[in-house]
C-alpha cells in the first residue's frame, strides 16, 4: 500500500512538475513577446507622421491616416484607419481645430475607435500660441508647423508621451528627440534672417489658402492669400478683388501655389496681376517618398529657398 502511495505521489508530483515548467515556458515566451512588441503611434497626417518617426524610428510601429496629397481639413476615414486607431497605443494629431472642425472627422473616429483624448488622442500642438482666423476671429488657425518653432513644440510634445507610453525605450526617444530639434533648431535660425536682403514692399507672400500666417510672423513676411482656409467657398470674385487689390498695393514680384490644392484660382489671379507663379510649395502634406519635400525638415526647407527665390525675383509686372 504505501509502495502504491509513493508511486501516486511521485507521478503527482512529477505532472506538477512538468505543467510548472511549461508554464513557465509560456510566461517567459510572453514577456518576450511584450518586451519586443513595438509601440503603436498612428498620426493623423504625413508631417506629423515624420515628426513621430524621428523620434520613434525603429521602435515604434507607425500609420498615418491621411495619405500624403490627401487634404487632412475634410477627410473620410476608411475601415482601415478605424482599425489603426482602435489597436493605437498613441494617436497624435495636429489640433487647433484641423481634424475636428469642419466635418468633425476626427471627433467621430476617436470615439468610434473608443479611444479618449488627452488618453489615447493628443494634440500635438498644445503649447503653441495660436493664431486665429482673420475671417472669424473665434476660430485658431491650424497651420502651426509652418513656424518651425512650433515643430519644435511638436515634436517635444511626441517626445513626452511616447516616453510615457513607452517607459523603456524613454532615453532611446529623448536622444533621437534632441538631435531632430537640433537640426531643426538650425533651420529656423536661419530662416529668422534669411528675407532681410529682400525690400519690404515685395515682402508679400501670395497664396490660394491662408496658411502661411505663422510662416510669415516667423520670418518677417506678410501673407496675403485668395480664401483664408480650405473648408471655405474657393475662388469667388469678391476673394479673388480682395487679393488683387493687396497685390497691386505691394511691390511682389511672384506668387505661389500649394501643392495640395488646384492651381486654377491662382492661375487666374496671375492673369489678372501679370504676374507668374514661381513654384508650388507645400501646406498640409509632405511629397510622396523619394521626391522633394518628403520631409518635414526638406519640406522647411523647399518653402524658405523658394519663396525666398521668389520674392527676390527682377522681373517686374
Amino acid at each position: 500500500m504505501k509502495k502504491n502511495l509513493v508511486a501516486i505521489v511521485a507521478v503527482v508530483l512529477m505532472i506538477s512538475g512538468v505543467y510548472w515548467f511549461l508554464n513557465q515556458r509560456h510566461h517567459q515566451a510572453t514577456s518576450q513577446i511584450n518586451t519586443a512588441q513595438k509601440l503603436r503611434v498612428v498620426t493623423t497626417n504625413s508631417i506629423l507622421e515624420d515628426m513621430a518617426h524621428n523620434v520613434g524610428q525603429d521602435r515604434i510601429e507607425l500609420y498615418s491616416i491621411v495619405k500624403r496629397g490627401t487634404d487632412p481639413h475634410e477627410y473620410e476615414p476608411k475601415p482601415a484607419d478605424v482599425s489603426a486607431a482602435a489597436d493605437a497605443d498613441i494617436i497624435f494629431h495636429n489640433g487647433l481645430n484641423l481634424e475636428t472642425g469642419g466635418n468633425g472627422w476626427f471627433t467621430k473616429l476617436v470615439a468610434t475607435s473608443h479611444k479618449e483624448f488627452d488618453v489615447d488622442a493628443f494634440a500635438v500642438s498644445d503649447k503653441v500660441l495660436p493664431q486665429h482666423l482673420t475671417t472669424n476671429v473665434n476660430e485658431v488657425d491650424p497651420h502651426a508647423w509652418l513656424d518651425l518653432a512650433n515643430g519644435i513644440k511638436y515634436v517635444q510634445r511626441m517626445t513626452q508621451i511616447m516616453q510615457e507610453k513607452d517607459h523603456k525605450n524613454a532615453d532611446f526617444y529623448q536622444k533621437n528627440a534632441a538631435a531632430y530639434i537640433a537640426k531643426l533648431a538650425r533651420l529656423h535660425k536661419s530662416a529668422q534672417s534669411k528675407f532681410a536682403d529682400i525690400p519690404e514692399r515685395q515682402r508679400l507672400l501670395v497664396t490660394s489658402e491662408g496658411a502661411f500666417k505663422y510662416f510669415a510672423q516667423a520670418y518677417q513676411l506678410k501673407a496675403a492669400y485668395i480664401w483664408e482656409i480650405n473648408t471655405e467657398a474657393q475662388g469667388t470674385p469678391e476673394q479673388m478683388q480682395q487679393v488683387l487689390a493687396k497685390i497691386s498695393q505691394s511691390e511682389v514680384k511672384s506668387l505661389f501655389v500649394e501643392s495640395s490644392v488646384s492651381p486654377k484660382s491662382m492661375e487666374k489671379v496671375a492673369k489678372e496681376s501679370g504676374l507668374s507663379i514661381y513654384a508650388k510649395i507645400f501646406t498640409d502634406s509632405l511629397a510622396s517618398k523619394g521626391k522633394t519635400g518628403d520631409t518635414y525638415y526638406s519640406m522647411m526647407k523647399w518653402n524658405l529657398d523658394q519663396i525666398h527665390a521668389g520674392l527676390a525675383a527682377v522681373n517686374s509686372r
